[in-house]
């Protein structure tokens, strides 16, 4: 029996949503895309279109991978984040919408033309430092992450984006090593899941994506008891920073940066109106004081 575009569409959305994945037809959508080599646009308009019997096997195995729980970046090896494109897999966490929040606030601060220095903690698969160079032609970046992998990753999607003129990646521990007052702006989405917690997530989190980008500690909170005070160091006088949080965190982040001396520090809500993004400043030399 052959198959078209349409006839493939809803029969993934169908055995998706028996295996009880949340929105199946996007996910179907994501797979046939890629499985058939096709467009959004050419799914409507054209799609009568046949698979070859290659597709329907390709679309099958992806299929089979996401009914078992496997994410479907990981499966189809790519995220969209704000404009770009990234190359995702399972040494990095799947970029998030709530994330987007932190380049929404970095870009509200820094005009298009400014120059200026980030440093992206944690850089992963490189989402929020290749966002907001992408947006920024002026400023340049360095990403550091521990994971070899991760940072492989990060390379070849600065590579993708012309980006790695601007964006140097580095392997190291937090801020170990970098100098004092280097950077203009910092960003980190850290590990902020407590360790007990990370056994209750959703499978496609537990069980697909890096331990070490998720476990926070007991509390979630002990990357940002280091962070703080380092950020604060790394900073440019007047320097801006914003970490993402969980949920319920905003306080407890809030007063790890105040007290680590910075100013303005404010939380930002996502689209579903969680606490998500800590952001402040480091305050400007005092004179004559």
């Amino acid at each position: 029996m052959t198959l078209t575009l349409v006839k493939a569409w809803t029969a993934a959305k169908d055995r998706l949503k028996d295996a009880g994945i949340d929105q199946p037809s996007i996910d179907a959508r994501l797979m046939l895309e890629v499985a058939a080599g096709v467009t959004r646009t050419e799914i409507v308009t054209d799609p009568y279109r046949e698979l070859t019997a290659e597709q329907v096997a390709t679309l099958n195995d992806y299929l089979d991978r996401r009914a078992k729980r496997e994410p479907v970046s990981h499966i189809i090896g790519r995220k969209g984040f704000w404009k770009i494109l990234l190359q995702v897999n399972k040494n990095v966490l799947t970029p998030r919408p709530e994330t987007e929040v932190i380049v929404d606030e970095v870009l509200k601060a820094f005009p298009e033309a400014m120059p200026f220095s980030m440093l992206d903690l944690g850089v992963g698969s490189g989402t929020i430092l290749l966002a907001v160079l992408a947006e920024r032609p002026a400023a340049k970046g360095l990403g550091v992450d521990a994971s070899d992998e991760a940072l492989a990753v990060a390379r070849d999607n600065a590579a993708n984006l012309n980006l790695d003129g601007r964006a140097a990646l580095l392997r190291g521990d937090w801020t170990a090593g970098l100098g004092d007052a280097s950077f203009d702006l910092v960003v980190s989405n850290p590990p902020y899941i407590p360790t007990a917690v990370i056994e209750t997530l959703e499978p496609e989190v537990r069980d697909h994506e890096p331990r070490l980008a998720l476990d926070g500690g007991a509390d979630g909170l002990d990357a940002y008891r280091l962070l703080a005070p380092e950020i604060l160091r790394v900073l440019k006088p007047a320097g801006m920073f914003a970490v993402e949080i969980g949920h319920d965190q905003s306080k407890a982040v809030e007063a790890l940066f105040r007290d680590a001396g910075a100013g303005e520090v404010r939380t930002v809500k996502d689209l579903s109106t969680y606490d998500r993004v800590v952001v402040g400043v480091k305050n400007p030399l005092e004179t004559g004081a």
